[in-house]
């Protein structure tokens, strides 16, 4: 069984989860503590559970979900996992940050990428890498099949997707994302969004205005 901790870090509100199971290895997706009570909160909760992280994950690497990522990276000897297509944003991230008023720490860089069809593990759990870009380059999901939860970054929110705005932002290449690499997914998996409440495959196909007469 996986458990599932999800905090809701920064200024943004991110979603910053950690993934765990009876072994104690545990998952980090989206390094998104901020200050410095954010920053005990997760180590505390992760040292009174006696988990021992074993893999950084980025759904994407905008300034909002990867602000902590040097803080992980320090304290659990963990370089982030992510897709190349994201390294731009890791390289400016100190110049991003600025923009939005966050003081942000050089990150330390992955030295592996991840990439579309990809297997990630810890302990007794595999994560489906799911390359899905439109609302950022190298925007990822992972997907746990067994457990039917999906981490779907900012792709997905419960009534609303990604915003495509942003730099490298694609609203037809978003959608078809969401079309081709989401909505097959069977309708009862559930899905832990970058930001907000938690949603369904069902419930989106069924609902989102967003995808109206898309599918």
């Amino acid at each position: 069984m996986m458990n599932i901790k999800k905090f809701v870090f920064n200024p943004f509100q991110v979603n910053n989860f950690v993934l765990f199971d009876d072994t104690g290895e545990c998952a980090i997706i989206d390094s998104s503590c901020y200050d410095k009570e954010e920053k005990k909160q997760l180590a505390a909760f992760i040292k009174e559970n006696k988990l021992r992280p074993v893999l950084q994950l980025f759904t994407h690497c905008h300034i909002d979900h990867m602000v902590g990522s040097r803080f992980i990276s320090k304290t659990y000897r963990l370089k982030p996992l992510t897709h190349k297509d994201s390294l731009a944003f890791l390289e400016n991230s100190r110049e991003y940050g600025k923009v939005f008023g966050f003081d942000v720490e050089k990150p330390v860089m992955p030295d592996v990428f991840l990439n579309d069809g990809d297997i990630v593990q810890f302990g007794r759990q595999e994560l489906k890498v799911m390359h899905t870009p439109g609302h950022a380059a190298g925007s990822l999901c992972f997907y746990n099949e067994p457990e039917g939860c999906l981490f779907a970054g900012d792709v997905l929110f419960q009534g609303s997707i990604g915003r495509t705005d942003l730099p490298t932002g694609n609203h037809d290449m978003l959608i078809k994302s969401i079309l081709h690499k989401l909505l097959v997914l069977p309708e009862e998996t559930r899905v832990f969004t970058g930001h907000g409440p938690d949603t369904t495959v069902g419930g989106e196909k069924a609902s989102n205005p967003f995808l109206t007469g898309v599918y």
